[in-house]
């Protein structure tokens, strides 16, 4: 499998007419997002599936634990170590890798530590399964054009400009609609568009002024490329995209995991790539998500590339459904797995569908 990294090219960013242009709008290519995940031929280091064989489903998390919270005979909690009840005097407090066990004090929980360390690091795995696979599965707020309200489709950048003046991401329908009505400006702010770099430029750094994590994040990705006329500065880049995700930006998180090792700017080591698209995937950044698929199929861990791929795909992103359909062919997914992922991916296709969109595909938005 093939994960995709930090050169491609992000959303475009809408302009104001040139002279002599009969185009309400127009657009300059720059930033960081990724393109289709290209499916590609797999490792086969396991056995195929089949009637005989056939591969293990994904396990529900009902851990069979051998550490449990202690309970006295009255039914009271107790501490895990020393046995000790649970009392207005005596405050038992969470195991708070597992919150398996309780103990009384730090003491009792260093003594039983060793006996503790396999069941909690057990169950700590778990829990982290159960957030990693069982949030962001919807599409976040900001991949919905605010104009029509309806998913912008995958790839983002190919099918939507970023008004730089309010950093919201118009599908490229709503565009051509207001288009066709006469509005050369913001289809959803009505503020001018930049007439040149420098425009787009100054337009940025007052969101940035405001703390729009968006508008951070987007200066980060200029710093980046050196666009806009901007010294090409790596380490800024990551400064401005670190505060854009500690504000709340998911696209942030994934620019800090593409750009990871390159360079001295970032940490280097797949551990860190995995953190960041771990936290943006459970936020619903959908190609963080198909890349931590890829990332376990490269292990050979298909088990967890399908749930991640099939998590992207039923978002409509193509690449993950390229990828499971890829892992069908070579045994290492079912049919009914296959099934489901073409269909979810079917029906997040036909959302995201609407006559304005088709339209401005025709005409070459």
């Amino acid at each position: 499998m093939q994960r995709q990294g930090p050169h491609s090219l992000s959303n475009v960013h809408v302009r104001g007419p040139s002279a002599g242009s009969s185009s309400a709008t127009g657009v300059d290519k720059g930033g960081i997002a990724l393109g289709l995940v290209n499916a590609v031929a797999l490792s086969l280091s396991v056995t195929p599936c089949s009637a005989a064989n056939p591969s293990p489903p994904v396990r529900d998390i009902h851990p069979n634990m051998s550490c449990f919270v202690s309970v006295a005979d009255d039914g009271y909690e107790a501490c895990a170590n020393c046995g000790k009840q649970g009392s207005e005097a005596v405050k038992l407090r969470n195991c708070t890798a597992c919150r398996l066990v309780k103990y009384c004090s730090v003491d009792c929980q260093r003594a039983h530590r060793k006996q503790h360390k396999k069941a909690c690091k057990q169950r700590a795995a778990e829990l982290k399964d159960e957030q990693l696979y069982g949030q962001g599965l919807d599409r976040p707020e900001g991949d919905f054009c605010p104009i029509c309200t309806l998913p912008i489709p995958l790839p983002i950048e190919d099918h939507s400009a970023c008004a730089v003046c309010c950093m919201k991401k118009i599908c490229h329908g709503c565009a051509m609609a207001v288009g066709k009505r006469g509005m050369n400006n913001c289809a959803f702010c009505r503020a001018p568009y930049p007439a040149n770099d420098a425009d787009e430029l100054a337009m940025i750094k007052a969101r940035v002024e405001k703390r729009d994590p968006h508008a951070i994040n987007l200066l980060g990705e200029k710093y980046f490329f050196g666009d806009l006329g901007l010294q090409k500065d790596l380490q800024k880049a990551v400064n401005l995209c670190t505060e854009a995700a500690e504000l709340g930006s998911i696209d942030a998180l994934y620019n800090l995991g593409a750009w990871n090792g390159l360079g001295d700017v970032v940490e280097q080591g797949e551990k860190k790539e995995v953190q960041f698209w771990s936290k943006a995937a459970m936020q619903g950044h959908v190609v963080s998500r198909s890349n931590l698929g890829a990332i376990e199929g490269e292990k050979g861990n298909h088990d967890r590339a399908a749930r991640h791929l099939l998590i992207s795909a039923k978002m409509g992103f193509k690449g993950s459904f390229e990828m499971i359909k890829q892992m069908f062919t070579a045994g290492l997914v079912t049919k009914e797995k296959f099934a489901e992922a073409l269909k979810g991916y079917q029906d997040a296709v036909e959302e995201m569908k609407s006559h304005d969109r088709d339209e401005a595909k025709r005409l070459g938005y």
